[in-house]
């Protein structure tokens, strides 16, 4: 396990899971929010973005978190292992709600400095409409990589699996 991807719904806890395995194991750790967006909610130039993204992939060593549905061939690519947190959209919403209030008003640390925390509704329904829509995309996907994919259902799962790696 040397280039690792981790997916899920918002609020599923990626970027937790994230540096507890960089912790584990000394994988790197990237966040593709940092990759893809600028101080002020600004959407980084997609083309930007994708090369910044390609230098990390470059690597032999990584963790990546996050979705970016576009970039998932190339990550799928080059990664070994991918970690699916494929939550219920209650838990998921709640946790968003939580992250919300504990970062108001700034950037969470897996987040471009000047972007901070806010919710909307439009945000809300992407989270409420994500396991849905993402589940079909990525098991489709998934189809065709010839890593290992670990997909957990519930925190539980996931701490237990993290728990057994030395």
């Amino acid at each position: 396990m040397q280039r690792v991807l981790v997916i899920g719904s918002p609020g599923a806890g990626k970027s937790t899971l994230s540096h507890a395995l960089a912790a584990r194991t000394g994988l790197p750790l990237h966040h593709l929010d940092k990759l893809f967006w600028l101080p002020g909610w600004v959407e980084r130039d997609r083309g930007k973005g994708r090369a910044e993204l390609a230098e990390v992939l470059a690597s032999e060593r990584w963790i990546i978190d996050g979705n970016y549905g576009s970039t998932l061939p190339m990550r799928l690519a080059r990664a070994d292992t991918v970690v699916w947190l494929d939550y219920p959209t209650w838990l998921c919403l709640g946790r968003v709600f939580k992250r919300w209030w504990q970062y108001r008003g700034r950037a969470r640390p897996d987040m471009t400095e000047g972007c901070p925390e806010n919710l909307n509704l439009e945000f809300l329904l992407y989270v409420l409409n994500f396991r849905r829509a993402w589940q079909h995309r990525n098991a489709a996907a998934l189809q065709q990589f010839n890593g290992q994919v670990l997909r957990f259902e519930n925190s539980r799962l996931a701490a237990e699996w993290l728990g057994q790696l030395t």
